[in-house]
């Protein structure tokens, strides 16, 4: 028996199996089922969490004739290689392993010096990215993709799409952001916090923004910017290549965080300037910068910092630089155009709300003709709004910009918000959606050609279009769907905002091609049933066990949730989160996924339910998805529900336990925010506002406070360089936990960031959490 543990046990292995399940048959069925679960948690460290192989980062030359982007060798192989496809063929640009730059196979010892030849600003950006594989990890090209730059362990490469071979192009110092003038002769770069260009054709290297001091950047974003507003971009060239606009950076009054590895105590400790909840932000200023050394000045851009603390976005077209700011409270965005010549401002649009504005990738831009594309959010729904009037219907929720060619505007949406879909809005033409079938996708468009890329049920898809006849994405998929849909304790079902002939057909451009993914199949394949729960209906998906037959014996509860901002898992993809959902399955748990109040994907109202308190909603919606799945399958064990989760998810585990011990027996809280005054201001303030304005905001959503009420088994496991939730949130409640007498467990993980990258610590802590959850039950 699979685990020996009755209470846990694996397919058919009771004293009431009948003879047709003991078959040799079902034997061998079992057998392979038990192999596979065994081997999953390798697999699934192995791959980096199934991302090694897929191709990812897509661009489009404005001829639409290449497509470039970034994949690695295979689903075990973490060096990413730059690739090209062109006329229906793909071919590999920028080799890491075959210039020297990258090792052939990776140890932990050649990932350590592969480490430590990034620069601190490189690691810093990857940390912020979540980065797992090394090697080509992002690429930036000239305007008409001929040119392409990226850095390799701080050297800068450089190869043309239609000739020739990588070229290693000299520079002063360690290279973080190459990105090519948009003409070709000349890459620019950071180093050593100063930004500095380069010319292609003879090597001369020119400084064009200096440092000041140790803590003043030029061309690259601060923390807050990067990890909570998604501008990992810090200068943006001219069209004409003539200039640069660029973000200078002042950290100096800023609180200094220091991340050390205790498993190292010879290494010194590494400063980083953090910004937490009511203490002071970086100042960020942009800059006009003259690229030729002819004696112009540079202009600074001029606009009220002192109540427009936030550079949210900003981008250089044919109209000039446009860019979004934001105030401290969050709840007011200006988007404002900067006159290149003066540094003058002046404001085009201005977006308010009680709550918070929220910030949607991709805009604001701009069309060919100088429209403005900016989200519009009413209670319900967040719209599309292209020169000031809505093209979106109701129902249809808009998360991201993804090109703006022309007149046209493609983007991602929404109907239901287990899917998202490709949707191209044109002046003639109206809505159109690209994408079809359940998955999550997204685009990159130029030159009349898309890239359709996605994450289906049955893994990852990859389509090259251009104009022809009609054809949908999933046309290039197996047939066959992963799970059903089922309302439960609700009315009505998945998917009844309206139909997408309401505004458009499906599909409107013609297969060109594929691109292949290289990833591993995972050897435990996910079997949700997705749900609607309850009667906020609660999107959620359920795993059983592949071996178990309903009324053959109950099963312990998991939830895995996530539960928080920017963040679902209960959606129809096949989705890493899910293969471990399945894995918990497999080993014996009913697993149950549910994305609450404050989860994107359900209208503005519902992502701001958790406005000035992040754990009640986000708690009651978990517990009443349990109920919900509990009355309509009646095998769910409620006197045996465990909770897992990582960062947001973790902190629901933990205050899961604490507050509703009734219902949760057992926790395993990964990573947890357990205070939330130790996180970042942007972040944080979004939801709870300034600390000292509304201090009960922070009490009642966070955990330490409340460590007396602990009655239930509890695991903290705590990366100890985390830099997103530092160790002090674990250390400093597990201190209160220990001062009020209740028992805890604490797993310390030295050297790892917010995302474990180490093989070995990902596979093992996967059968860590497996075992002390079911210990923890059988005790409950």
């Amino acid at each position: 028996m699979t685990p020996a543990d009755d209470s846990f046990r694996s397919p058919g292995v009771t004293s009431e199996t009948s003879a047709e399940h003991n078959s040799p048959a079902c034997d061998r069925h079992s057998a392979a089922r038990v192999r596979d679960a065994a081997a999953f948690p390798g697999q699934f460290a192995r791959t980096r969490r199934f991302s090694l192989g897929v191709p990812r980062q897509f661009g489009v030359s404005p001829d639409g004739r290449r497509v470039l982007f970034v994949r690695t060798g295979g689903g075990s192989d973490s060096v990413g290689r730059l690739w090209v496809y062109e006329g229906g063929a793909e071919r590999v640009l920028i080799d890491p392993v075959a210039l020297g730059a990258a090792p052939a196979t990776e140890s932990e010892k050649t990932a350590e010096t592969a480490e430590a030849q990034l620069p601190e600003a490189e690691r810093a950006r990857r940390e912020r990215a979540r980065e797992y594989s090394t090697g080509v990890v992002g690429y930036a090209t000239d305007a008409a993709a001929r040119v392409v730059a990226c850095a390799l362990s701080g050297a800068l490469w450089v190869v043309r799409t239609d000739e020739g071979a990588p070229v290693r192009v000299r520079t002063a110092g360690p290279v973080v952001d190459p990105r090519p003038s948009p003409d070709g002769r000349l890459v620019a770069y950071v180093t050593d916090g100063s930004l500095h260009v380069v010319t292609l054709e003879h090597g001369k290297d020119r400084q064009l923004a200096a440092t000041e001091g140790p803590d003043v950047t030029y061309g690259l974003p601060e923390y807050v910017a990067a990890e909570s507003m998604g501008r990992s971009r810090g200068y943006w060239w001219a069209p004409d290549s003539r200039h640069l606009l660029v973000a200078r950076v002042d950290t100096s009054g800023v609180e200094r965080r220091y991340i050390s590895d205790p498993a190292h105590p010879e290494r010194p400790p590494r400063a980083m300037a953090y910004p937490s909840a009511g203490t002071a932000n970086a100042e960020v200023s942009l800059h006009i910068v003259p690229v030729a050394a002819t004696g112009e000045r540079r202009v600074e851009v001029a606009w009220d910092r002192a109540a427009y603390v936030y550079l949210v976005s900003a981008r250089w077209d044919g109209h000039g630089p446009l860019i979004g700011v934001q105030t401290r409270d969050q709840r007011t965005l200006r988007t404002l155009a900067v006159d290149p010549g003066t540094g003058a401002t002046r404001t085009l649009h201005e977006r308010t709300d009680p709550a918070w504005t929220e910030i949607v990738p991709g805009t604001p831009a701009r069309t060919a003709s100088g429209a403005l594309v900016l989200p519009e959010d009413t209670p319900g729904t967040r719209h599309l709004n292209v020169g000031g009037t809505t093209v979106t219907p109701p129902g249809l929720q808009v998360r991201e910009v993804v090109a703006v060619e022309g007149e046209q505007v493609w983007f991602t949406a929404d109907e239901e918000p287990t899917e998202v879909h490709v949707w191209r809005w044109a002046p003639a033409d109206g809505l159109t959606r690209l994408s079809n079938g359940p998955g999550l996708f997204t685009a990159a468009a130029g030159g009349g050609t898309v890239v359709l890329s996605g994450l289906t049920p049955e893994g990852p898809v990859v389509e090259v279009r251009g104009s022809g006849p009609k054809a949908a994405v999933g046309a290039a998929r197996a047939a066959g769907t992963a799970g059903t849909t089922r309302a439960v304790g609700a009315v009505g079902a998945v998917g009844a905002v309206g139909a997408v002939g309401a505004v458009g057909a499906v599909g409107a451009v013609g297969a060109v091609g594929t691109i292949a993914s290289l990833g591993e199949e995972p050897v435990v394949t996910p079997r949700p049933e997705h749900l609607l729960l309850g009667r906020r209906e609660v999107r959620g998906a359920l795993y059983l066990p592949s071996w178990h037959e309903p009324g053959t014996g109950t099963l312990p509860v998991l939830l895995s949730p996530y539960g928080g901002p920017g963040i679902q898992l209960a959606v129809r993809a096949r989705t890493w989160s899910a293969c471990v959902a399945q894995w918990f399955a497999e080993e014996g748990f009913a697993v149950l996924v549910a994305d609450g109040r404050g989860t994107p994907g359900r209208g503005p109202a519902w992502e701001k339910a958790v406005h000035g308190d992040q754990l009640t909603p986000a708690l009651e919606d978990q517990t009443d998805a349990l109920h919900a799945a509990a009355a309509r399958f009646a095998d769910l064990d409620l006197s045996r529900v465990a909770i897992r989760g990582w960062s947001f998810g973790g902190f629901l585990a933990a205050a899961a336990v604490l507050h509703r011990p009734d219902v949760f027996h057992a926790a395993v809280a990964g990573a947890p925010p357990t205070d939330q005054r130790l996180y970042n201001t942007h972040w944080k303030e979004r939801y709870l506002g300034h600390p000292q304005e509304t201090p009960d905001h922070y009490t009642r959503s966070s955990l330490v406070g409340h460590g007396h009420l602990l009655r239930r088994p509890l695991l903290l496991v705590q990366v100890l360089a985390d830099d997103n939730v530092a160790p002090a949130h674990t250390l400093r409640f597990s201190a209160e936990l220990l001062s009020a007498g209740r028992q805890h467990s604490v797993l310390p993980l030295p050297g790892a960031g917010h995302a474990p990258a180490d093989a070995a610590v990902n596979e093992n802590l996967l059968r860590f959490e497996r075992d002390f959850l079911r210990s923890a039950l059988d005790r409950s």
